[in-house]
């Protein structure tokens, strides 16, 4: 095995030592090519033009095709629906329970029988329950106040 490393050393060696090409020799080639590589991309510069100016009758109809994909996207948007959260509250004290809809139905009552109201005339109500006193207190169109006993 320590032959073989000597081996691949001794081809190392040569290949390092060996002379590279002088780029005083090499500056012309690379000169030359240089100026070739020019002139073609030059050639290719302007077939490229050639060909741009004759695209754009083509280009028009592809933008049509984007501005009907982009009709289409919001459509799929109006298809989502949003997750709705159903409530149910319960209040209980003092071995009693009332529900949002039972204290509401009070409420209505208060509204038609209690204030001698049209109940197709009653729009908003806000309740605030306060159990500690029995009571709930309520806000009717946001301007009629009152309680009642609960």
């Amino acid at each position: 095995m320590a032959k073989a490393v000597k081996k691949a050393t001794k081809k190392v060696e040569t290949k390092v030592t060996t002379p590279v090409v002088e780029t005083k020799v090499a500056t012309p080639v690379v000169e030359a090519v240089k100026e070739t590589v020019k002139e073609e991309v030059k050639e290719v510069i302007a077939e490229v033009k050639e060909e741009v100016k004759k695209a754009p009758a083509k280009k028009a109809p592809a933008k049509k095709v984007a501005v009907k994909a982009e009709e289409k996207a919001p459509a799929k948007k109006a298809t989502t629906k949003k997750a709705t959260v159903k409530a149910n509250v319960t209040l209980q004290f003092a071995d009693k329970s009332y529900t949002e809809e039972s204290l509401t139905a009070i409420a209505k009552d208060v509204w038609t029988y209690d204030l001698n109201e049209k109940e197709a005339d009653l729009k908003t109500v806000e309740l605030y329950v306060k159990p500690e006193e029995g009571l709930c207190y309520y806000v009717f169109n946001g301007d009629v106040t009152g309680s009642f006993v609960i």
